[in-house]
Order: structure tokens, then C-alpha cells, then sequence
């Protein structure tokens, strides 16, 4: 009776010993695979010192009558101030005197320097620019908006530059090309195939006015020079599409198997816009190793805008 009570109690302890390996083989599942997305090269870490660098200081310039004609310029410097940003806008007619008071802030209290002008608002962006560089002081970013076609050539010191413009202007046209030997980001829109824009309501976009105000926040996290050299893009944006103002692009080798196609969904940029800055026919074949030039903004994408970059758009 004795031995028959211990062989119970021994089977029950096995039992329970065994009873929890059992649920837990039972309930584990198979480890999803991971899934690695590719991603562009990331701008190298910012030296210590560039952590406590001050917001930049914007300096917006009208065209020709500007209060009637470049209110849009206005609209954009209170989206800056409302996201925490000195912005302040001026007439193109007082260009001089106002780099030359930006100079002399600049030498008491140094901060990164963005200049947006619309019109000859972008043709005085180019001269204030141009006294800094005599001055030996870098501007962080330039965006001009259907510039007058007397605007120069991109100066060396100017870091990145943005040019959205209409080549079929009369009022504007400015067809802005970069200094020979520039080396910093370059990227030109040319908008006149997008049939609803014109010279005089080009700088009212709210969605351009998003972008610009998001890559001037950007602007101090992201050093002068990124990872790879910067390839210049210049595109001639189609009609039914949505404009995204892209920073410079980057060189990556195809792989086996690769498209336009599959390349532009894994990146969340548009087959045109590969088409163009590639000189390809969007249904080329590539090889493995091709270089391909993919567009890419300032900063990489949070996860959620990517994947709604990387959905369909609709046609308008």
C-alpha cells in the first residue's frame, strides 16, 4: 500500500514537471522572419558642438509689388514663427542694407542662415548670399520661387538650394544653375506642365510652405555634408503629380532582379522621378551594379510618412 501511494505521488510530480514545458511548446509560434527594408545613407552624427546650435534665422524677400503680388511670402514667415522660428520678410528693393545688417548679427550672435525669395525676392536671396560669401559666411539654405531669369549662379557657400520654378514665366523663369566647383546639395522643380500654377500664386502653396518649414527644422540636426556625395537633381515635374521637394540625390547600385519600378516602391519616390534624374525610360531594364540616382530629402522619413510616400497617389 505503502509503495502503491509512492508511485502515485511520484507520477504526480512528474506530471507537474513536465505539464509546463508541454503549454509552452504547445503556445510558441515560430519567429516572424525580419523584414529589412532598404533605406538611403544616413547623414553622419553631428560633432557635440552642433547639438547647441541656435534655430536658424530666416530671411524671406518679396517680389515686385510684393504687398499685392507676394503675400505668400508673409503666410510662409508666420508658419516659420509659429513653429518656433525668427522669420522676417522684406522688400527685394532693401536687399543690401538688410545682408548687411544680417552680417553684423551674424558676427555677435552666429546662427544658420536660410534666404527664400519669390520673384526679385530670389534674385536679392542671390545677392544677399553672394555678400556673405565675401564675408566668408556659409548660408545653410536657399529656396528660391520662380526667380527673376537675371538671378546668378548658386554660390560656393551656399549649402543646400532649393529652385521651384515655371520655365514658361515672363514675370520669373529664373532657371537657377549652380557655380562650377559647387559642391552642395542642388535641386531645381520646374513646375510648367502643373497647369494651376502660376507666377503669382506659385509662393501661396500651403503644401510647399509645409515643406519648407519642415526642412528648416531640420535644418540644425542635419551637418552641411551627408554621407556620399551629393548628386545635383533637376526635374521637370509632370502635371498630375504632387510636388516633394527632395534635398540633393544619392548613387546606389541596382540588384539582380531590379526595376524602376521596384526600386521607386522600396524608396517611396515616384518611377518619374528616377526616370528623370537616370535619363531612363521607366520600363529599362537594369543590371546589377547600375548606379541609380535616388532623390532623398533632408532628414529620412518617420516610418509612417514613408508608407504614405510609398502609396499610390491619386491623379488630379
Amino acid at each position: 500500500m505503502v509503495v502503491l501511494r509512492r508511485m502515485v505521488l511520484l507520477a504526480a510530480s512528474v506530471l507537474l514537471a513536465v505539464s509546463p514545458a508541454i503549454a509552452v511548446a504547445a503556445t510558441a509560434k515560430p519567429k516572424a522572419a525580419a523584414i529589412v527594408t532598404p533605406s538611403l545613407p544616413q547623414p553622419p552624427p553631428l560633432p557635440p558642438e552642433a547639438e547647441s546650435l541656435p534655430p536658424p534665422r530666416v530671411y524671406l524677400f518679396r517680389g515686385a509689388l510684393g504687398p499685392l503680388f507676394s503675400t505668400g511670402m508673409d503666410r510662409l514667415a508666420e508658419r516659420l514663427t509659429e513653429a518656433g522660428l525668427k522669420a522676417d520678410v522684406y522688400e527685394f528693393t532693401i536687399c543690401r542694407l538688410v545682408a548687411q545688417h544680417a552680417i553684423s548679427t551674424y558676427r555677435e550672435e552666429p546662427a544658420p542662415i536660410v534666404l527664400i525669395g519669390h520673384s526679385m525676392g530670389g534674385l536679392c536671396s542671390f545677392i544677399f548670399a553672394e555678400m556673405f560669401a565675401e564675408e566668408k559666411i556659409p548660408v545653410s539654405l536657399v529656396v528660391t520661387i520662380d526667380s527673376a531669369q537675371a538671378t546668378g549662379n548658386v554660390p560656393l557657400n551656399v549649402e543646400r538650394f532649393i529652385n521651384i520654378y515655371l520655365s514658361d514665366s515672363v514675370l520669373g523663369g529664373g532657371d537657377v544653375v549652380a557655380e562650377p566647383g559647387y559642391r552642395g546639395h542642388y535641386a531645381s522643380f520646374d513646375l510648367k506642365q502643373v497647369k494651376r500654377v502660376t507666377h503669382i500664386n506659385i509662393e501661396k502653396s500651403e503644401d510647399i510652405h509645409r515643406q519648407i518649414v519642415d526642412m528648416v527644422k531640420q535644418l540644425p540636426r542635419v551637418p552641411a555634408q551627408a554621407q556620399g556625395d551629393p548628386v545635383p537633381l533637376r526635374y521637370l515635374v509632370p502635371g498630375d503629380a504632387l510636388l516633394e521637394l527632395w534635398d540633393s540625390g544619392v548613387r546606389l547600385p541596382a540588384r539582380a532582379g531590379d526595376t524602376l519600378d521596384r526600386i521607386a516602391t522600396q524608396y517611396g519616390v515616384p518611377v518619374w522621378s528616377l526616370a528623370q534624374a537616370n535619363r531612363l525610360p521607366e520600363s529599362t531594364s537594369l543590371v546589377a551594379g547600375q548606379q541609380i540616382v535616388i532623390p532623398r530629402h533632408l532628414l529620412p522619413a518617420e516610418p509612417a510618412q514613408a508608407a504614405a510616400a510609398a502609396a499610390p497617389r491619386p491623379t488630379r
